[in-house]
């Protein structure tokens, strides 16, 4: 005994015959009598007696045909299951610098998780890199391009520099912020460098936020990412130059989530939040 053949019991006793259930159902005729007749042999009793030219449901079959309802009723139940679920699942660790995570990823969170009600993200938020090849993070955002890795690397965003110090003169020279020599390949600090800044840098940091700070009490001179001084570049106390040089902008991939459904929506998420601020 199957689903399928108690449908045909339910199509019989609605239609009234074998002709009409078989139309109803898009199956032969001859087909609906045999599976007729193999329910009844199995249950042992008559299910349908001919009364004018009409089958009419017995006293056993009205019990048989109340189970097939409430069975019914739990098929469409299951049916609306999938309805009630949210298309994508799972939870994904997001590895970026504060300032990443701060800027740009956690103002545009809330719409994308409300929109996804199955997906997560962990947002995992140091100044130094995760250890990605240990499986520390799902995704990671680096500010420079790794050498090798067994991970999917692309090309994530062209950030704008922006070098903003005070806008008058001061009795006192501005303080000059810099970062750190492990940082010395950056194009920030590059064009410190170039304009011999570096050399006479008192704030080292590899804090955007520290820096930021800092050419906001209007004492101090240093170079910020777009994301990150959108409140400084309208300020008139302060003069801002935009850089030649970008910032590029790295995103890495474990290599088994390419495929994944619900990591290329993180992906493509991830992606429109450096959209506004990438000069790709």
């Amino acid at each position: 005994m199957n689903w399928d053949d108690l449908r045909i019991v339910a199509a019989v006793r609605d239609e009234g015959t074998y002709a009409g259930a078989s139309a109803r159902l898009r199956i032969d005729e001859t087909t609906v009598g045999r599976r007729l007749a193999r329910i009844e042999r199995a249950l042992g009793l008559r299910l349908f007696e001919a009364v004018d030219g009409l089958r009419k449901p017995t006293r056993q079959c009205e019990t048989v045909l109340a189970h097939v309802q409430a069975m019914a009723g739990q098929v469409a139940e299951i049916n609306k299951v999938g309805e009630s679920l949210p298309g994508l699942t799972g939870r994904f660790r997001i590895a970026s610098t504060n300032a990443v995570a701060e800027e740009l990823l956690s103002p545009r969170a809330g719409d994308f998780l409300a929109g996804n009600p199955g997906l997560s993200v962990q947002l995992l938020t140091s100044s130094e890199n995760v250890k990605f090849s240990r499986w520390e993070a799902d995704l990671a955002i680096r500010l420079r391009k790794p050498d090798k890795g067994d991970f999917t690397i692309s090309k994530l965003a062209e950030v704008r520099l922006y070098l903003i110090e005070p806008a008058t003169e001061a009795d006192v020279d501005p303080v000059v912020c810099g970062y750190s020599d492990e940082l010395g390949a950056i194009p920030e600090s590059q064009y410190l460098k170039a304009r011999g800044l570096h050399q006479r840098a008192r704030c080292i940091s590899d804090n955007v936020r520290v820096i930021r700070r800092m050419i906001g009490s209007h004492q101090a001179v240093g170079i910020l990412p777009e994301y990150s001084c959108q409140e400084l570049l309208a300020d008139r106390r302060l003069r801002a130059t935009l850089l030649p040089q970008r910032r590029d902008v790295w995103l890495l991939v474990q290599n088994h989530l390419k495929r994944d459904p619900a990591a290329r929506a993180v992906i493509d998420w991830v992606r429109d939040c450096f959209q506004e601020v990438s000069n790709l």
